[in-house]
């Protein structure tokens, strides 16, 4: 029988072992979205290649408020990544709109994901068709920290109005607006996200709802003047109640991170997704149709953290 001078000196050897492996893992956290909105999926998508690519990094993706909340987290310190709206990227970095003042310098973009249309679903009994149908209606505009929210916000301004000029401008958050709507607690419900998506499908199926159309001189003028912002098209028969195609204007979702997050950090998880291409597209159908080398380009305002474009000079996707 061995003493127990042997096994304590063993125990120690295997703690001496271990204590390299344990001491190089790093955890890191990725910002989203409400748990009914694509950016949900995307940051849990991306820890689950990076968990099961690299046995040194451990990723969690938390639902949060959604992209301002997500680079205000990053800026703070509290989150390692998050997934943002280009418009809210490119804000943040320049310190413009509701970062002015409030520059974040050290905003680095990682790659950009799918395309977000601006999303206006209306209870068809309360004859709305087109934005402007909106007006004196009771209109969930998005919680605080949401890309909706400032969105709606910016395009309010474009068209002279402001908050009070809807009956009630709510502010619920993405998991509890379809409900709402069902409900008749609201006329109409705002969703800047990917398609198709599981909250307006519950929405228009739920309830006789309709996509609303987007656009007019306010939304050209947007576009026109913010090279962030894209005229976009909801397809038509992707949803109950909505046969024909509805146009309005987006943006694109994109990854971003901090300067201070390390180099190797953002390589690996960058590897982990690229490397594993084909399944992180099958992880949500707004990921179907995405090609690298516009994730690698477009939607990117903020410069290019370090340890992705190491990635991309590797596959000789950049110089």
């Amino acid at each position: 029988m061995k003493s127990w001078k042997t096994l304590a000196s063993a125990a120690i050897s295997s703690m001496a072992m271990m204590a390299p492996s344990l001491a190089a893992e790093k955890f890191i956290t990725i910002g989203t979205g409400g748990q009914t909105g694509v950016y949900f999926v995307v940051g849990q998508s991306i820890c689950k290649l990076v968990n099961r690519a690299s046995k040194d990094i451990k990723c969690t993706a938390p639902s949060t408020g959604g992209s301002i909340a997500n680079i205000n987290a990053i800026k703070a310190g509290d989150m390692d990544m998050g997934v943002a709206q280009s418009d809210w990227q490119y804000h943040a970095y320049n310190g413009s709109s509701k970062f002015e003042g409030d520059k974040f310098d050290k905003l680095r973009a990682v790659f950009s994901v799918h395309g977000e249309p601006f999303t206006v679903i209306a209870r068809q009994d309360a004859d709305i068709s087109n934005f402007d149908d909106l007006k004196d209606k009771r209109v969930n505009v998005g919680n605080p920290g949401s890309g909706q929210l400032a969105t709606m916000e910016v395009l309010l301004e474009a068209k002279g109005w402001s908050m009070d000029d809807f009956a009630l401008a709510s502010e619920l958050k993405p998991a509890e607006q379809a409900a709402a709507l069902g409900d008749n607690k609201v006329d109409a419900i705002v969703y800047t996200v990917g398609h198709p998506n599981g909250s307006i499908q519950e929405a228009t199926t739920t309830t006789e709802a309709n996509i609303v159309t987007v656009d007019g001189d306010a939304v050209k003028g947007l576009i026109d003047d913010n090279p962030f912002y894209a005229e976009a098209t909801i397809p038509g028969g992707m949803y109950t109640g909505t046969d024909d195609d509805v146009k309005t204007f987006g943006v694109k979702a994109t990854f971003v991170s901090s300067s201070d997050v390390d180099d190797e950090v953002i390589y690996e998880v960058v590897k982990a997704v690229f490397e594993n291409f084909d399944r992180f597209r099958k992880l949500h159908p707004a990921f179907a149709n995405l090609k690298e080398e516009e994730m690698i380009a477009a939607g990117l305002s903020a410069p290019l953290h370090d340890g992705a474009a190491k990635y991309y000079k590797e596959k000789g996707w950049m110089e």
